[in-house]
């Protein structure tokens, strides 16, 4: 019987693009790196997951969060660099000023390679991972590296310090240099959930959803992937924001309760 000779190596295959992923671990598996992996594979890429820091949460909270140590997350992101070629970054969690400095650091080294940042404050359930000189932070050395930032409302008030109005506070975090900000309206007090892309120089796109019953769990977490994914495939931006908004709204209508808390989002209907 002849055997593939394994010293060659494995085959390259064209055509999957691959997304670095530096978010939470959730063990409930909703939100943070499992919902980066589900909705990437699903959107057909490849998702490189580093874990920014360790969790203990629930479907309902969250109640402690652990900083995975910073030379460990460096050394991860640069061993990956040096061997796979990456066609997306996606943010996710950063709770601690040690994890933004070598997040930053890492987009400062690889300006061409397109960004999307989920800005993640706090839980569903309250838990709070971000304190002031965080929130400072993010604004100075992340947002202006960010080719698409994805806020709620909530967030978005809080990065930009302007509660006037969406525009307003939309336009001021563009001014520092970030390129794109798809605000969510999930947590707009509205019948349907009206989603709007801000550009720098051209008007802004909405796209309006129906609001879904209920609470979930990894809701900004499958957006951001999914807009990752788009971006990593060479879609335009618009395109990209349309797409991974439609997989996303899909995601939570099939929505199912592993738990006693929010509903996680079905991103692979075909496995189960």
């Amino acid at each position: 019987m002849n055997h593939p000779d394994l010293r060659t190596g494995p085959v390259s295959v064209p055509g999957k693009p691959t997304v670095l992923c530096l978010s939470g671990l959730d063990p409930t598996g909703g939100a943070g790196l499992q919902a980066d992996i589900e909705t990437l594979f699903a959107c057909g890429c490849h998702c490189l997951p580093v874990a920014t820091s360790l969790t203990v949460q629930d479907t309902a909270n969250v109640t402690r969060t652990q900083t995975v140590a910073t030379d460990l997350l460096r050394a991860q992101i640069d061993t990956l660099f040096a061997d796979i070629k990456v066609h997306a970054i996606k943010i996710g969690l950063i709770d601690s000023l040690d994890t933004l400095g070598i997040v930053a650091e890492v987009l400062a080294d690889y300006p061409d390679i397109p960004v999307v940042a989920d800005p993640v404050l706090k839980a569903g359930g309250g838990f709070r991972f971000s304190g002031e000189d965080l929130l400072t932070a993010y604004r100075r050395f992340i947002v202006p590296r960010v080719t698409v930032l994805t806020p709620n409302t909530e967030e978005l008030s809080a990065l930009s310090h302007v509660s006037a109005d969406h525009a307003s506070a939309a336009s001021a975090l563009l001014t520092l240099g970030c390129q794109h900000i798809l605000v969510t309206g999930t947590h707009a007090r509205t019948p349907d959930v009206v989603n709007t892309l801000y550009h720098h120089n051209a008007p802004p796109e909405s796209w309006t959803w129906p609001r879904l019953a209920g609470s979930y769990h990894g809701s900004g977490c499958t957006l951001a992937s999914a807009l990752a994914a788009g971006l990593a495939q060479g879609k335009p931006v618009s395109d990209a924001c349309a797409n991974a908004q439609a997989f996303t709204w899909q995601a939570l209508q099939r929505g199912w309760r592993a738990g006693l808390g929010q509903a996680l989002p079905d991103r692979l209907p075909g496995a189960r």
